[in-house]
């Protein structure tokens, strides 16, 4: 099989969902129902390396709150001491990263020395 540097031909171009492989002959968006053929994704294969860090990132979900707290309309604040700078108030987020029947995660944020924590 060869391997494609190009990761577009196994979504959609109508709607971006990912294609399933219905027959060798077409694909089939999920969402749109559009049948592209098959002929662009039949002996392709897509590769990929994750390191360490980012397994570890996606563990703990570190990744998605930079993403969240980039704006001010996500970040909510609370009157609590930031462990590094002293600041008397921190940004915070919550995620579910457990099963449902657990509590969530909150995730901290200094807006001044940008320090970050998180309290399960």
């Amino acid at each position: 099989m060869a391997y494609s540097q190009a990761r577009d031909f196994m979504f959609c171009s109508l709607c971006g969902t990912m294609l399933s492989l219905v027959s060798p002959k077409y694909a089939e968006c999920p969402l749109c129902k559009s049948k592209p053929s098959a002929k662009g994704i039949l002996g392709r294969e897509i590769g990929y390396t994750i390191t360490a860090e980012q397994d570890i990132r996606r563990d703990l979900g570190i990744s998605h709150v930079s993403e969240e707290m980039t704006t001010k309309e996500s970040a909510a604040l609370i009157k609590q001491t930031c462990k590094s700078c002293g600041n008397q108030e921190l940004e915070y987020s919550t995620r579910q990263t457990r099963s449902a029947d657990e509590g969530q995660t909150v995730y901290l944020r200094c807006p001044k020395c940008k320090w970050q924590g998180s309290e399960n």
